[in-house]
């Protein structure tokens, strides 16, 4: 069971990356999916959230209207797209997925987080 992240780099402020987890071990038709982010010095922080089936999104205020989480249950795929980034998007990404009986959005604690990924890093500078 492992999730495991790619798609970071570095970008130019107002740039666009996408970031991509892949689910191996374990369907991701049953669990909901989220990003986190955390920066140098930094608590760890929920950025972006999906429900497991019918695709609810939902979005911290600092990156709403700006990223784009999406998940393909059948390629048991994770994306983040990202538009418009800033100098303060910079942080490592996570993937994590939340068995869905424990899913509450935006507010599900950390720690009903079931799988998280690596990381990878991503750095918005000139």
């Amino acid at each position: 069971v492992q999730l495991v992240d790619s798609g970071g780099g570095l970008v130019q402020p107002g740039g666009s990356l996408r970031l991509s987890c892949e689910a191996s071990g374990f369907s991701l038709t049953y669990y909901a999916a989220a990003w986190y982010r955390q920066a140098p010095g930094k608590e760890r922080e929920g950025v972006s959230f999906i429900s497991p089936t019918d695709s609810v999104t939902e979005y911290a205020d600092s990156v709403k209207g700006r990223f784009t989480i999406s998940k393909d249950n059948a390629k048991n795929m994770v994306y983040l797209q990202m538009n418009s980034l800033k100098p303060e998007d910079t942080a490592v990404y996570i993937c994590a997925v939340i068995y869905r009986a424990d899913y509450r959005g935006l507010e599900t604690p950390q720690t009903l987080v079931d799988y998280w990924s690596p990381g990878t890093q991503v750095t918005v500078s000139s």
